[in-house]
C-alpha cells in the first residue's frame, strides 16, 4: 500500500471548525468556573439546556459571520473581525433569552467575563487551526490527468475553492508536450513518472479531468489501475469540482448532461413545495411590513439622492420562460438605458449615491416580495434575468434555459456565492450555482441560502 499523508477534506475541516468552536468555548467557560468566582454559566446536568442554547447560537452566528468560510478561515486578520462580531451577537442573544439561559447575574462584571472568555477561546483555537491544520504539511496533494489546454482552468478552479488543495503535477492526455502551463507553476509528467511521483510525494488523490473518449489510452488506464490497487483514490474531475465549489461544471458535462444531472426530488415533493410556498408568503409579509416602516426614510433619501420616481418596473423571464414585471426601488439615474439594455457594472456610473446604498443594503429588492405574493417569484431561486440578455445567453451558454424550470428567486445560491454578473462568463458561473441548487434543492440548502443572505446584508456586500 502507498504511504498515506494526513489531509482534511472540505467537509472534514468544516466539521472540525464547528466541533472545536463549541468544545473550546465550553472548556474555557468550565475552567473559569473553577479558577474564578464565575457562576453565571455552569455546565452540569441540571442546566444542560444552557449549554445546548449557547452551542446553537454560536454555530448559527458563526455561520452568518462566515467563520466556516474556508478561504477566510485561513486569514487571521479576517478571523479576528468575524470572531468578535460572532461573540457580540451570540452574547447579546444569550442575554435576551433568559427563559432558556441563566438569569442576569447580580455582578454585571460576569457578563464581561463571559464575553471575553468566548472571544479568547475562539481566537486561540482559530490561531491553532491556521498554524496547524492549514499548514502545508496538511495540504491535499493531487496529480491531474487532463488535456493540456484545460489544465490552467482546472487547477485555478480547484485551488481557488480550497486553499489546502495542491495540484503537484499533471499528465497531458493530448500531446507529448512536457512544457509547463503558461500561468501556473505545475510540472508536466510522463506516463512512467506518475507512479514515481505518487510514491515520492505522498499523493492524496488522482483527478481525471478528461472524457473517456479523449486521451484515456489502454496504457494510461493500466497505470491508473495500479495506483488504485496501491491505495490511491481516483476521482473524476466534475465530481471533485462540484464537491469543492458547490457548482455544476456544465461546460464539462455537455454530452452527458442528463445522465450526470439528476434533478432534486424535492422539485416534485408536494410537501416541500407547499412548505416553501407558506414560507414565501410569511417572509413576504414580513419583508413588505419592513419596507412600509422604512418608507418615510427611503422617500427622503430618494428626494435628496435620486430625484425621480421611487419605484420602477422591468420585464424579467420567469418560470418556463414566462415574462413578468419585476418591482424594485429605483437605484439608477432616470433614462439609465437610453442607449439600450446593458449589464450593470461594478461601480456603474449610472447608479446614484442613494441608489448605491439601496443596492449594497439590498433594500432595493424589498418590493419584489409583491412578485413573490403574486406567485411570479419565490424567495429562493435563480435570479430573474432580462429577456434581452436571456436570448443571447441561451445561444452562448449550454443548457442555460434549464434554470427556467424553477421560479426565479429574490435570493438564491448563485446570488450569495457568485460575483455580480456583467458578462457571459459571469452568467456561466451563476448558471453553475443555479444548477447545483436545482440538483440539491432542499430545506437545509434553503436555510443555508437565507443565512448567507443575512451575511451579505450584514457585511454590506450587495451590488
Amino acid at each position: 500500500m502507498a504511504k498515506s499523508n494526513i489531509h482534511f477534506d472540505i467537509s472534514e475541516r468544516k466539521v472540525l471548525l464547528r466541533l472545536f468552536d463549541i468544545v473550546c468555548v465550553l472548556a474555557v467557560l468550565h475552567i473559569m468556573g473553577f479558577i474564578f468566582n464565575f457562576d453565571y454559566f455552569k455546565i452540569n446536568p441540571q442546566h444542560w439546556v444552557w449549554t445546548v442554547v449557547l452551542a446553537g447560537y454560536l454555530t448559527t452566528f458563526a455561520t452568518i459571520f462566515e467563520l466556516y468560510n474556508l478561504q477566510q478561515a485561513s486569514k487571521y486578520n479576517i478571523v479576528v473581525r468575524n470572531v468578535v462580531l460572532t461573540t457580540c451577537v451570540t452574547v447579546l442573544f444569550y442575554l435576551l433569552t433568559p427563559y432558556y439561559t441563566p438569569n442576569l447575574p447580580t455582578n454585571r462584571l460576569q457578563i464581561v467575563y463571559f464575553f471575553l472568555a468566548i472571544n479568547a477561546a475562539l481566537l486561540l483555537w482559530r490561531y491553532a487551526y491556521i498554524v496547524l491544520i492549514s499548514a502545508p504539511r496538511f495540504y491535499k496533494r493531487v496529480v491531474l490527468i487532463a488535456h493540456r489546454g484545460d489544465v490552467d482552468a482546472i487547477v485555478a478552479s480547484l485551488q481557488k475553492s480550497d486553499p489546502n488543495y495542491r495540484v503537484i503535477g499533471f499528465f497531458n492526455t493530448a500531446t507529448k508536450d512536457d512544457t509547463r502551463p503558461s500561468k501556473l507553476e505545475i510540472d508536466s509528467i510522463s506516463l512512467s513518472e506518475i507512479s514515481k511521483l505518487a510514491d515520492d510525494t505522498d499523493v492524496s488523490e488522482i483527478v481525471v479531468g478528461t472524457p473517456l473518449s479523449e486521451g484515456m489510452t489502454v496504457e494510461l488506464n493500466s497505470e491508473l489501475i495500479k495506483l488504485l490497487e496501491s491505495g490511491i483514490p481516483i476521482r473524476e474531475y466534475t465530481q471533485v469540482y462540484e464537491e469543492l465549489t458547490y457548482r455544476i461544471p456544465v461546460q464539462y458535462v455537455e454530452k452527458d448532461f442528463y445522465r450526470y444531472f439528476p434533478f432534486s426530488r424535492n422539485s416534485q415533493n408536494k410537501l416541500y413545495l407547499f412548505s416553501s410556498r407558506i414560507i414565501d408568503l410569511l417572509l413576504s409579509i414580513l419583508g413588505l411590513t419592513f419596507l412600509v416602516l422604512l418608507l418615510p426614510f427611503i422617500i427622503i433619501g430618494n428626494l435628496l439622492g435620486n430625484r425621480g420616481p421611487l419605484f420602477y418596473s422591468q420585464n424579467r423571464v420567469g418560470k418556463n420562460g414566462v415574462k413578468f414585471k419585476i418591482y424594485k426601488l429605483r437605484s439608477m439615474i432616470k433614462n439609465a438605458e437610453a442607449n439600450g439594455a446593458q449589464f450593470a457594472q461594478v461601480k456603474d456610473k449610472r447608479v446614484t449615491k442613494f441608489g448605491k446604498f439601496l443596492r449594497r443594503s439590498r433594500l432595493d429588492e424589498l418590493p419584489q416580495f409583491i412578485n413573490v405574493i403574486k406567485g411570479e417569484m419565490s424567495v429562493i431561486g435563480p435570479r430573474p434575468e432580462r429577456p434581452e440578455f436571456v436570448e443571447n445567453l441561451i445561444k452562448e451558454i449550454p443548457f442555460y434555459e434549464v434554470r427556467h424550470l424553477l421560479k426565479p428567486g429574490l435570493t438564491g445560491w448563485a446570488q450569495v456565492n457568485a460575483r455580480y454578473g456583467s458578462s457571459n462568463e459571469d452568467a456561466l458561473e451563476k448558471l453553475q450555482y443555479d444548477l447545483y441548487y436545482m440538483k440539491h434543492r432542499g430545506l437545509f440548502l434553503d436555510l443555508t441560502i437565507i443565512i448567507k443572505t443575512l451575511s451579505t446584508i450584514l457585511f454590506y456586500r450587495g451590488q
